[in-house]
């Protein structure tokens, strides 16, 4: 585990030596710090998106979820930085166009913030829906890389 004082919280990063794993608000550092190559390469970059000198991650990642949920979290992969789409985007996007409820909750279940970016997901009426980390980081994350987005 390492962890990052990011602007809008602690940030938790798990990783073994070949992919992350996990990259996670959490309330509190829970255990002692162990660094690795990936996990500091992964918490540099973070610092580069918060800084708002980085729009893409190039960072290997191991995700871990049904069949439906890893399509999600691919999709959730194209949404361009600074921009936003609808869960029932996402579900057009897989080929599933009424699941939009079961986007919302594989977009719950996505253990790598931030690099999948759930966050840019927003109701279909253009208001923020469904954040695990809380709805004040949502918009946070979404006003900094509109900031960000033509710099």
């Amino acid at each position: 585990m390492l962890y990052l004082d990011s602007p809008i919280g602690i940030i938790e990063i798990e990783a073994d030596n070949k992919y992350i794993l996990s990259v996670n608000f959490v309330k509190q550092i829970r255990f002692k710090e162990k660094h690795n190559e990936l996990n500091l390469k992964c918490k540099r970059q973070l610092e580069e998106y918060f800084d708002g000198n980085r729009k893409e991650f190039f960072i290997p990642i191991k995700t871990q979820g049904t069949k439906f949920q890893e399509k999600v979290w691919n999709a959730l992969r194209t949404i361009n930085y600074g921009e936003v789409c609808s869960y029932g985007d996402i579900a057009k996007e897989i080929n599933n166009k009424k699941a939009y409820r079961a986007v919302g909750n594989a977009n719950n279940k996505n253990n790598i913030s931030i690099i999948i970016p759930c966050h840019r997901v927003i109701g279909s009426n253009g208001k923020l829906v469904g954040y695990g980390s809380g709805l004040w980081r949502k918009q946070w994350l979404i006003d900094h890389e509109r900031k960000n987005k033509d710099e």
